[in-house]
């Protein structure tokens, strides 16, 4: 049960942060640069993604968020469904988590702020939700 609110309420935070993004904020940067700097490491023209891209993550996040509460009603005739969706989850936070530590993934982005963010901050938080994800999938 503990699990279970500390990954929905993790994955809802992320989506609040996404759609934050998607109205315009530029936290944890002060502009557009430098939040693509902190955020993303480089982009053509140093643009960050548009409100849609980031509506759109911060949805299938909530998406997650719920699929992970659905674990508390186990009778649900959506459960088998569910799970997949989960699964789902899981591989695309432990690959983005992996990723972080594999060098030419994220080559680009070498000398901005999220390289070292990424590395100490983003890449874990991605491999403890995969790892919380498992441990409720099992």
């Amino acid at each position: 049960m503990v699990l279970v609110v500390i990954l929905a309420a993790t994955l809802f935070a992320l989506a609040g942060v996404h759609l934050y993004w998607a109205f315009g904020g530029r936290w944890p940067g002060h502009d557009e640069v430098s939040l693509v700097e902190h955020v993303v490491g480089r982009t053509a023209g140093m643009r960050a993604p548009g409100p849609l891209a980031s509506a759109a993550v911060a949805a299938a996040l909530a998406v997650g968020g719920l699929m992970v509460l659905a674990v508390l009603a186990p009778s649900s005739p959506l459960e088998p469904w569910l799970r997949v969706g989960r699964w789902g989850l899981f591989a695309v936070f432990a690959l983005r988590g992996l990723a972080t530590y594999v060098p030419p993934v994220f080559r680009y982005a070498e000398g901005t702020p999220f390289a070292r963010l990424n590395r100490r901050a983003y890449g874990p938080l991605c491999l403890a939700i995969a790892l919380g994800l498992l441990a409720l999938q099992l």
